[in-house]
């Protein structure tokens, strides 16, 4: 017996050493095109809600929503006629992302600005300016976990991808008078805002 034929681990199984057939060619140069399809697709989809808030969204997704927020203002009706929406996200203790059900038609996206009110703002100028924002936001994620949220007397921003309104949820009929009431938040009604690190009083 030849010394190849001891240490050969083919010897009796009747295959031939492992060859790359062409189907496995194929498989492995496929391969990364899968994965750039997988990420095609992935970017399809309707991820905004999962974005976390400090991350700047993408152009064209910010002038969907100027788009969406012009048309939402312009067809909202009466200024008493409610819309049901879904909350997708609270930005602050004013301000809060949703998805708006107009009919006919599909739904709509914007960033709801709460009439009447004026709350600390997410870039703090001072520590109790962020502990007052923080306590805004949870106070008005509570509230909008009430559910039935609604929207009326919809108007627009000035600022893009916005649209300023009155909102209301299944136990609380105004959301801006309960925040004003609670103390996160003060009355406005446009012009100059104070900050809100010098005299909270005003």
């Amino acid at each position: 017996m030849s010394p190849y034929e001891r240490i050969n681990p083919y010897r009796g199984t009747g295959r031939p050493p492992f060859r790359r057939t062409p189907w496995g060619r194929r498989v492995s140069a496929a391969l990364p095109w899968v994965f750039v399809l997988g990420i095609a697709v992935g970017s399809m989809l309707p991820i905004r809600q999962y974005v976390p808030q400090w991350m700047p969204l993408p152009s064209h997704w910010s002038l969907n929503r100027a788009r969406d927020s012009d048309l939402i203002w312009q067809r909202a009706g009466a200024p008493d006629a409610r819309h049901a929406v879904d909350v997708v996200r609270t930005i602050d203790g004013d301000t809060f992302e949703a998805r708006v059900h107009l009919a006919p038609g599909p739904d709509l996206y914007t960033r709801v600005r709460l009439r009447g009110i004026d709350a600390p703002e997410l870039k703090a100028s001072c520590a109790r300016e962020l502990q007052m924002v923080q306590a805004a936001t949870v106070a008005l994620r509570d509230l909008l976990g009430q559910g039935d949220v609604v929207i009326y007397n919809i108007g627009p921003d000035k600022y893009q991808g916005r649209v300023v309104a009155d909102v209301a949820t299944k136990k609380t009929d105004n959301v801006s008078a309960a925040l004003l009431a609670a103390g996160h938040a003060r009355a406005y009604n446009g012009g100059h805002r104070f900050g809100w690190c010098g005299n909270f009083a005003r």
